[in-house]
């Protein structure tokens, strides 16, 4: 095997274990906050909701965020899940007209 090809092989091989790091380390923050979003701390719930306010709308995302509102008993932490779970909502019907 010349060189270059296996400078190439180690590049690719170098991008792939950065790919699986950087989405285990994804992976493994969601569901920190998913976790956290119903902790009895109120500071943890509410960095949980910065989190998933900035979070991808998913089905899962947005069945946690409703199972979120109806469990919160803070006023202000359910107001502000709820204006999540509609941008959430809004943003994943806007994905599904333009896929569909």
């Amino acid at each position: 095997m010349d060189k270059k090809a296996r400078n190439t092989g180690l590049v690719v091989l170098a991008a792939a274990a950065a790919g699986a790091v950087a989405a285990w380390v994804i992976r493994d923050q969601i569901q920190r906050h998913s976790r956290d979003l119903f902790s009895r701390s109120v500071l943890r719930r509410l960095a949980a909701l910065g989190f998933l306010a900035k979070a991808e709308a998913t089905v899962d995302h947005i069945n946690l965020m409703k199972d979120f509102v109806a469990w919160e008993s803070r006023g202000a932490l359910r107001r502000r899940a709820q204006a999540i779970v509609e941008r959430m909502e809004r943003d994943a019907m806007g994905s599904a007209l333009s896929a569909g």
